[in-house]
């Protein structure tokens, strides 16, 4: 089960530039699909995959659907060397996504994201 609130806390007290995509953000504006995970678009700059890692390795981070012990370790050099990633995580399921089709990257999105506040935390969407 996903923990929505503790997992928009921990992106926003470690001032992940992101917004939510996909099923939560469709949710936040009144549709009625039920989703499973969250899917963030988050910004590929240094400093900002840095919050990233630092927001989610206390909830031990794994590749979603990996076979139990492959080798996988969530840091910045990861990160910077990926674009998309499905994580599993103690507090639910995580899609970082680098860039989305038709959409681009963070930066090419923020001009169109309207930010709403989402179980106390503001955020994009």
């Amino acid at each position: 089960m996903i923990d929505f609130h503790a997992l928009l806390k921990t992106l926003a007290d470690n001032a992940v530039e992101s917004i939510i995509v996909g099923g939560a953000a469709a949710t936040a504006h009144g549709a009625s699909r039920l989703t499973l995970d969250l899917d963030i678009v988050y910004c590929r700059s240094q400093e900002n995959i840095g919050h990233l890692v630092n927001a989610l390795t206390p909830y031990s981070p794994y590749l979603r659907g990996m076979p139990p012990g492959l080798p996988f370790r969530l840091d910045a050099q990861t990160l910077w060397n990926g674009l998309n990633f499905t994580l599993t995580t103690t507090l639910g399921e995580i899609d970082l996504l680098g860039e989305i089709t038709a959409g681009g990257g963070y930066e090419e999105l923020l001009p169109y994201c309207i930010t709403l506040e989402l179980f106390g935390v503001r955020d994009s969407l």
